[in-house]
């Protein structure tokens, strides 16, 4: 007999695919900062804090992001268990060291800032998938979110939600208006980009 369509069983990754995925999901995210940063510009969740850090301070992305990280992995170990964290917490290393390394291997001559905003969008995006896909993230406050919709009921949309808005507004401070619209765009792309593609009654993984 032909097994069930969408059969968790059938669709449950191999630990060979979970490491390809979380590598190509890292990378991108990477690739995508890197883009981000040479335009001066800023994206919304832990990402973007990291990213305003960097910039006010002069540390680097890299580590910032990975100190920011670390409170999250208690909220997502709590909520959906500790295979869910180890692989987040390798894929939010990855990114890490490939956000500070990959600028000494690639640079840009000229990109324009929305075009460039888009593509950060679309690459994000797809790298957020590929590690959704592998049950992994990029931790933060999406995390949390989820931890406290389950405990308060308050909606984990609304908790981001806020918290990208005090992002941008902080973002505002340090960067001019148009920069920061600019960055908003990259920012829809990203959600666009998973709401439009991210369904867990079609793709499982374990």
């Amino acid at each position: 007999m032909a097994a069930a369509q969408n059969d968790p069983a059938d669709l449950s990754h191999s630990p060979f695919e979970d490491v390809q995925g979380i590598a190509y999901g890292a990378t991108m995210a990477a690739f995508g900062i890197v883009l981000l940063t040479h335009l001066g510009l800023v994206t919304g969740q832990t990402a973007g804090l990291a990213v305003l850090i960097s910039y006010a301070t002069g540390w680097g992305f890299g580590p910032v992001f990975f100190a920011l990280n670390l409170p999250f992995y208690w909220f997502g170990y709590r909520r959906m268990g500790l295979t869910f964290v180890i692989k987040t917490f390798l894929s939010v290393a990855a990114l890490s060291l490939l956000a500070a390394y990959l600028p000494e291997y690639v640079s840009f001559a000229n990109v324009n800032p929305v075009v460039g905003a888009v593509i950060f969008g679309f690459l994000s995006g797809s790298a957020l998938l590929a590690l959704f896909r592998h049950g992994a993230s990029l931790g933060g406050v999406g995390i949390m979110a989820l931890y406290l919709q389950d405990k308060t009921g308050f909606r984990a949309g609304w908790t981001q939600l806020i918290f990208d808005a005090c992002v941008f507004a902080l973002a505002l401070t340090l960067r001019d208006w148009k920069t920061v619209a600019v960055s908003a765009l990259g920012a829809l792309v990203i959600n666009l980009v998973i709401a439009m593609n991210h369904r867990r009654d079609r793709y499982i993984a374990t």
